[in-house]
C-alpha cells in the first residue's frame, strides 16, 4: 500500500456529516486567563460547536504527573498551551472562528532558562511547588581522593537544544460517538493504550466506553507516545452529534507537542598521565517545559548513562528536572542518551587533544570489557565496545596516515 500511495492517513478518512476542529493556542508563556469570549465565534455561520476548559470533566493528564490541562482555563504555562477549541463545517471556518475568540490575560512572571529556574528566587511555573520536580544522583567510591590522585583535570559544559520530532504526518484525531454514548477515536497515538486510559480519565468515562484505533502512523519517534487533542475532539464531537476530525498544523507541532529535552551538563574529569580516567563529576539540568510528561524517564537514563561505557572508579553524577515556561519536553528517540553521548564524548576528545593521545587511543584505554562494572554496579556482559571501536577504526582506514 505504502509503494502504491493507496495508505490511508487519518487526513484521509472523511465520514458522512465530519466536522473539523482548530485548537486556539494561547500565545503567552505564563499568564492567568481573566476571561474567555467565545460569543463572536459561537454567532458565526458554519460553526457547530466552541470548547473551552471549563467543560473538561477532567482537565488534567499527563504520564507521569498529572500536570497538564487538556485546555488551560486559569492559568497559561506556555505559549502552545490551547485556551479554546472550534468545530466547523470546513477547516477555514474553524481557523477564522479562532480569530473571533477573545481571551483576556493577566501576564505573569516567566522563566526560560532551566538553571535560572532552579533559583529559589525564580518565578514558579505551577506555584507554589519548587521548579525542580525530580532528582537523580548516582555515586561510586571516593571522588575526591580520585581527583587528588589525578595528573589532569578538565572541566567544562555542554549544552544541547530542544528539538522538534517533525513526524511527516503532524498529530491527527477523529472522533465519533454512536447511539449507545461509546466513543471511538481514530488517533496516530503510538502507546494506545496508554492513551485510552488518559482519555477516559479526562473525560471521566469507564475505560469500556471507549474504543481507541491506532491508525498508520506517518512518524512518530516518541512524539506521540501520549494524548495532545483527543479529549478535545470527543467532547466536541458529543457537543455537536456528528464526527469530528483535527489535525495539528506543522506550526502546533514545534510549540504544542513534545519535543526533545535541552541538557545543561557540567563535566569535570581527572585523568593520570597516561589518559586513564581516575574520576569524573557530572551534574545535569535537564528542561523539562512546562510539563513532566517523559521527563522522570529521560532524567533516569541519561544520569544512569552519563558517566559514558568507561572504566571509571570514582563517579558522582547529580540530575535535575526542572519547569520553565517553554513547550514541553518528552519523548524522544534515546531519552536522554544522545545528549550526554554527545558530551562524555566531546570531553574525550577535548582531554586527548591536550594531552597529545589519538582520540581512539584515549577511549581504548578506558572503555568496558567484559565483566566490567558500571556507575550503578551492573556487570557487564556480551561487551564489544573495544572490538566495535578497532572494526570501525580498520574499516574507515582511522590510522592511514596518522602519526
Amino acid at each position: 500500500m505504502h509503494g502504491l500511495g493507496q495508505t490511508k492517513y487519518i487526513d484521509d478518512i472523511v465520514l458522512p456529516g465530519m466536522l473539523y476542529a482548530r485548537i486556539k493556542r494561547a500565545g503567552v508563556a505564563s499568564a492567568r486567563i481573566v476571561r474567555v469570549d467565545t460569543s463572536a465565534a459561537e454567532a458565526m455561520p458554519g460553526v457547530m460547536a466552541v470548547l473551552t476548559g471549563r467543560e473538561i470533566p477532567v482537565n488534567s493528564f499527563g504520564p507521569s504527573f498529572q500536570d497538564q490541562p487538556v485546555l488551560a482555563d486559569e492559568r497559561v504555562f506556555h505559549a502552545g498551551d490551547g485556551v479554546a477549541a472550534v468545530a466547523a463545517v470546513t477547516e477555514q471556518i474553524a481557523i477564522e472562528a479562532l480569530e473571533k475568540i477573545k481571551v483576556e490575560y493577566e501576564p505573569l512572571p516567566a522563566v526560560f532558562d532551566p538553571v535560572e529556574a532552579m533559583k529559589e528566587s525564580a518565578p514558579k511555573v505551577h506555584p507554589p511547588n519548587s521548579n525542580i520536580y525530580a532528582t537523580k544522583v548516582v555515586k561510586r567510591g571516593d571522588l575526591d581522593r580520585g581527583f587528588a590522585e589525578s595528573a589532569h583535570v578538565f572541566e567544562r559544559q555542554f549544552r544541547t537544544q530542544m528539538v522538534e520530532h517533525v513526524p511527516l504526518e503532524p498529530h491527527a484525531t477523529l472522533a465519533e460517538w454512536d447511539a449507545n454514548g461509546r466513543v471511538t477515536l481514530w488517533t496516530t497515538l503510538g502507546r494506545i493504550t496508554l492513551g485510552r486510559t488518559d482519555i477516559a480519565r479526562t473525560l471521566k468515562m469507564p475505560v469500556n466506553r471507549i474504543r481507541v484505533v491506532g491508525t498508520i502512523v506517518g512518524g512518530n519517534f516518541g512524539g506521540k507516545n501520549e494524548i495532545t487533542q483527543e479529549p478535545v475532539l470527543a467532547l466536541l464531537s458529543k457537543k455537536t452529534g456528528r464526527p469530528v476530525k483535527g489535525v495539528f498544523s506543522r506550526r502546533e507541532e514545534f510549540i504544542s507537542s513534545t519535543t526533545r529535552h535541552p541538557f545543561v551538563m557540567d563535566y569535570k574529569t581527572g585523568v593520570d598521565k597516561e589518559g586513564k580516567i581516575i574520576a569524573r563529576k557530572v551534574r545535569l539540568v535537564l528542561d523539562g517545559g512546562a510539563y513532566c510528561s517523559w521527563s522522570e524517564t529521560t532524567l533516569g537514563k541519561a544520569c544512569i548513562l552519563a558517566p559514558g561505557p568507561y572504566n571509571i572508579d570514582n563517579v558522582h553524577v547529580e540530575a535535575f528536572v526542572v519547569y520553565t515556561n517553554k513547550t514541553m519536553t518528552g519523548a524522544m528517540r534515546g531519552f536522554g542518551a544522545p545528549q550526554v553521548c554527545f558530551a562524555y564524548e566531546s570531553h574525550m576528545d577535548d582531554i586527548a587533544a591536550a594531552l597529545g593521545i589519538d582520540p581512539l587511543e584515549i577511549r581504548l584505554r578506558n572503555v568496558f570489557d567484559e565483566g566490567s562494572i558500571s556507575p550503578t554496579g551492573q556487570v557487564l556482559h556480551s561487551v564489544v565496545v573495544r572490538d566495535s571501536l578497532l572494526t570501525a577504526a580498520e574499516r574507515f582506514g582511522w590510522r592511514e596516515g596518522r602519526p
